[in-house]
């Protein structure tokens, strides 16, 4: 990879990093990807959560419509970093909407 290319990608990581809020990361995401390129990134995502929570390949295909060879790729890179964190980061939002409804409950929010 030569320099320029390095810093494209840092720019393009460095934007981003800069964007602070979900509806800003829709209209970003919306007009740089297309709508398969945005399915074919969400489906991967979503295989993998469902792979860490130990659904079957069939579930998977079935729900996701997602072919063998798409959970296959996503199975061979769940203990890579970029999986990992993105997983962890999932399991920490659940675990925080879990208790929060949990203390909505208890204190009748």
């Amino acid at each position: 990879m030569n320099t320029l290319q390095k810093e494209i990608i840092n720019t393009f990581f460095q934007t981003l990093e800069d964007i602070k809020t979900k509806k800003d990361f829709e209209i970003f995401f919306n007009d740089f990807f297309t709508s398969k390129e945005l399915d074919t990134y969400t489906k991967r995502l979503a295989i993998a959560y469902w792979l860490k929570k130990k659904r079957s390949v069939e579930n998977i295909k079935t729900n996701l419509k997602a072919n063998l060879q798409e959970i296959r790729t996503v199975e061979s890179k769940l203990n890579s970093k970029g999986y990992k964190l993105a997983l962890k980061m999932m399991e920490a939002e659940e675990w925080s909407s879990v208790w929060t409804e949990k203390i909505k409950k208890y204190a009748k929010i």
